[in-house]
């Protein structure tokens, strides 16, 4: 789980303008964040399946984003995606 420290640096990160907490970029940065954190939780813990379906929710609620960040706008779809290594 991210602290309020790590989420306030991601959204400061990607956010589109000062108040920014909803946009996609802002929400897939989060998610992203969350993966790779509970990713490396479930290395150390692979018996751990409880977290590891709320793994799988996040991976797809990540995918649905993109899906419809890539429809909205290309070209920031592509920024982001290359920021985050994705």
């Amino acid at each position: 789980m991210l602290t309020a420290k790590q989420k306030e640096k991601v959204i400061e990160e990607f956010a589109t303008h000062k108040k920014d907490t909803g946009s996609p970029e802002v929400q897939v940065a989060l998610l992203t964040k969350e993966i790779k954190l509970l990713s490396k939780h479930l290395k150390k813990h692979p018996k751990d399946y409880h977290s590891r379906r709320g793994l799988l929710g996040m991976v797809s609620d990540r995918r649905r984003l993109l899906s419809y960040f890539k429809k909205v706008s290309l070209r920031r779809y592509n920024k982001t995606v290359k920021k985050l290594g994705l």
